[in-house]
């Protein structure tokens, strides 16, 4: 987009008026059920002790300098999800954020440094409610914008039809021929099956990297076709804030939400074991400094809030993306009213 006049040209304003309006309707009718369900609209602060600690984040780092001069570091959140599961730890139960997120080096037609996370969370409720949750979401979307189908690159979803559900065990066997679950443990035997089924692989890759390789190439083009894909039981280790599934301890309860073939949703049956997830993070920040040589911090104020926070269930939604398939938009920065530079 760097080619393009600037964003408060009258020209180029004027094509992405009808996208910025599309925008405004659907937010404005997401708050509005919400709040119908008895949700709190919170605004969780922007700077954080911490940007996030999953290995493939990348946060802006700043600092804070007290009265006296004292310099601290402090990171813009790549999530809202710190600051909101602490109001769940202090007794808040059903909150929605609209919030400003930031994340280094993602740019692209569906990648913007500066964005908008529409999250949201639910203390006593299974993770499967958030299923729901994102079915009615892109009902409210889908009529704010009147359409009957929502469009991205040749493909095209029904935004009223009854999301699909897959396993992610069940997508790996189905796109790509690789039993998953076995394979857990086996680097070995995840690299041959990935080079069996036409993908890549590097003599450094790890498990992750090959995981994740057979995920964008194989899975994700073939979900959210025709209707809405809930992706689900991801292995533990790629969960890094959810817990394990009561069923099967190898997976976790974490789904994600495709909608022609684009990941538009992140949930979780939320990790509240502050051991646990201390090790998992400790466990990310190491993969972060093999792969980029640089580590986060921890929220300690986080992994301590974590012990008095309630069972509960999360989802993140991408909001510039829903309006991009809701409105036919064909790059993020049609939906966002100034457009970082």
């Amino acid at each position: 987009m760097t080619s393009l006049s600037p964003f408060w040209d009258r020209g180029r304003h004027a094509d992405r008026r009808p996208f910025l309006e599309a925008r405004n309707r659907i937010k404005a009718a997401l708050r509005a059920d919400f709040e119908a369900q008895g949700f709190i609209e919170t605004e969780c602060g922007q700077l954080q002790a911490s940007p996030g600690n999953e290995a493939h984040l990348h946060g802006f780092a700043t600092q804070i300098r007290d009265p006296d001069g004292t310099a601290r570091p402090l990171f813009l959140h790549t999530s809202p999800e710190f600051a909101a599961k602490k109001l769940l730890a202090a007794g808040e139960e059903k909150i929605f954020d609209f919030a400003r997120v930031f994340r280094n080096r993602e740019r692209g037609a569906l990648h913007h440094p500066e964005f908008t996370m529409l999250e949201w969370y639910r203390t006593g409720a299974g993770y499967e409610t958030l299923f729901s949750d994102c079915a009615a979401i892109l009902r409210t979307a889908a009529r704010m914008t009147q359409s009957e189908e929502f469009a991205w690159r040749g493909a095209s979803a029904d935004p009223y039809a009854t999301p699909e559900e897959i396993t992610v065990a069940e997508a790996f066997r189905a796109f790509a021929g690789i039993e998953l679950l076995p394979l857990l443990d086996d680097l070995g035997g995840l690299a041959q099956a990935a080079r069996s089924a036409g993908v890549r692989i590097a003599d450094d890759d790890v498990w992750a990297d090959i995981y994740s390789r057979v995920l964008v190439e194989k899975i994700e083009p073939n979900l959210g076709l025709g209707r809405a894909t809930i992706l689900k039981e991801y292995p533990i280790s790629e969960a890094a804030l959810a817990r394990p599934a009561p069923h099967d301890a190898r997976v976790a309860e974490r789904f994600e939400l495709y909608v022609c073939g684009v990941e538009l949703a992140n949930g979780f049956g939320e990790l509240t074991d502050a051991n646990a997830q201390r090790a998992r993070f400790e466990s990310e920040m190491n993969e972060k400094r093999r792969v980029y040589s640089e580590t986060y911090p921890l929220d300690e104020d986080f992994l301590a809030a974590l012990v008095h926070m309630p069972e509960a269930c999360g989802c993140a939604l991408g909001f510039e993306r829903l309006v991009m398939l809701a409105s036919g938009a064909t790059h993020i920065e049609q939906v966002i009213w100034t457009p970082v530079p």
